[in-house]
């Protein structure tokens, strides 16, 4: 599939108009069947503008932007058949997020071999990727937060983020020190679960 620029830095989304009543769902499980990538094309469509906001926010160049947003969308087309995407937005999301690290990664390392400072670039890389890897963690950890049930996200969210004792979190909860106790550890294996599951989607 031929990828022209223009359409997808440029606000405008042509002929995806007539797939706009079905869902991402629908045409994933159109492309699984029929190996179309034009559905993965109108999928993209969907979110390219989106993509480009994210590209902007970290590479903070419009020209690199625009071009991250091209690269992604071939990368989306030769990668999609690998992976068993369930939730195409996030998927997406987060593959390009990759890719802007890594792009960030590749900048400081051309900025190294110029003859500066020796270690400050490397210094700043390292504190800029630790920062949007912990953006990235949160971001997740609220997701999945949000897909465990009530009282188990509730106990998690005081023991782990909040750093309260079984007694405060008792406290606040009305919960018994063992259903404290049982909510915490049957919530902590499942948020794994559920981050595993992330981690492995954005590959």
């Amino acid at each position: 599939m031929h990828l022209n620029r223009e359409r997808y830095c440029n606000n405008v989304h042509p002929s995806s108009d007539q797939y706009q009543h079905m869902s991402d769902q629908d045409l994933l499980q159109r492309y699984k069947a029929d190996g179309n990538t034009e559905w993965i094309g109108v999928l993209f469509d969907r979110y390219a503008i989106l993509l480009l906001g994210l590209c902007m926010k970290y590479l903070k160049n419009e020209e690199d932007a625009r071009d991250s947003v091209q690269q992604i969308f071939l990368k989306v087309l030769s990668e999609i058949h690998k992976h068993d995407v369930i939730y195409f937005k996030a998927w997406i999301y987060q593959v390009a997020k990759n890719h802007c690290l890594m792009q960030l990664r590749h900048k400081k390392d051309l900025e190294l071999k110029e003859d500066l400072v020796p270690g400050v670039a490397e210094q700043e890389d390292v504190r800029h990727v630790a920062h949007v890897q912990k953006d990235m963690m949160l971001e997740n950890m609220e997701r999945a937060l949000g897909e465990l049930n009530k009282d188990q996200a509730v106990t998690v969210r005081l023991f782990y983020l909040e750093k309260k004792s079984y007694q405060e979190i008792s406290d606040i909860t009305g919960f018994n020190a063992g259903q404290v106790k049982s909510y915490i550890q049957n919530g902590k294996r499942n948020l794994k679960i559920l981050l595993e599951k992330y981690s492995k989607n954005m590959r």
